[in-house]
């Protein structure tokens, strides 16, 4: 149940026209890109979580959650602007070797903790959508914008996919684990390859399984969403307007200053 998309179906901003929820998280997204400032993207960063936690009821604890995997890839990412390799010594040394200095600068480290600012900023306006708005609503407005049916299909469907897979892989672990085939590190690395093993032969199994569901229900190449009409109120219109326009002025007086 701890899906993404309960998360999305069980939030108060649910009944939020999706298109609107999309402009707005796009258009944080853009400013935060262009702005190029660490104010702006801490700004971003907050009001987009606040939105999220706040008004969209999701609790402290499961959105830290979500933001700590790709937060420690975002480090692990920046590590090598922060970090330097020199034949001389140079910066703040770390590590001296036989004819190499590993340093770190205080220009490097600036622009590393830039990097993931931004990039977490931008990670919040994308939960933010994802996190309020269903992936079958996200589907939507891609396809209002013209987006290519083959890609929407594709996305949809490897979404759907991915669960059905874990949820098979859950279960052969359980089964494993039941029969101690965790017991030593050898054994670890051999049920490890037999898992990986049935999980190939049962995705395609389980492919096949949801064609002939899909062509059963008159599946004749384009896949068909049922989309609710969510209205959008003129109290959410200024809303968003008010929000996007905060950010477009903080980052203008920001520029000015500069």
């Amino acid at each position: 149940m701890n899906t993404i998309d309960y998360y999305a179906c069980v939030s108060r901003l649910r009944s939020w026209n999706p298109r609107l929820k999309a402009a707005v998280a796009v258009c944080g997204l853009l400013i935060c890109i262009a702005a190029n400032d660490e104010r702006v993207s801490c700004l971003v960063l907050l009001s987009m979580s606040a939105i999220t936690v706040l008004a969209g009821g999701l609790s402290r604890r499961k959105y830290l959650a979500l933001f700590r995997i790709p937060f420690g890839f975002m480090v692990l990412g920046t590590a090598a602007i922060a970090i330097g390799i020199s034949r001389e010594p140079y910066g703040q040394v770390l590590i001296s070797g036989a004819g190499f200095y590993l340093y770190v600068t205080e220009a490097g480290v600036r622009l590393a903790a830039g990097l993931v600012l931004k990039a977490s900023a931008s990670l919040s306006a994308m939960y933010m959508l994802v996190l309020s708005t269903t992936a079958s609503e996200v589907i939507g407005v891609l396809k209002s914008i013209r987006t290519p049916k083959l890609i929407v299909e594709l996305m949809n469907l490897i979404y759907r996919f991915i669960f059905v897979m874990t949820d098979s892989q859950r279960q052969m672990k359980q089964a494993a684990e039941s029969r101690l085939g965790y017991m030593d590190f050898q054994t670890s690395c051999r049920t490890f390859g037999r898992i990986g093993g049935n999980l190939f032969v049962v995705s395609l199994k389980k492919a096949g399984i949801y064609y002939n569901a899909m062509t059963a229900r008159c599946y004749d190449g384009e896949l068909m969403f049922l989309e609710e009409e969510r209205p959008v109120k003129g109290w959410q219109l200024g809303a968003a307007a008010g929000y996007v326009g905060t950010l477009v002025l903080v980052w203008l007086l920001i520029w000015r200053v500069k």
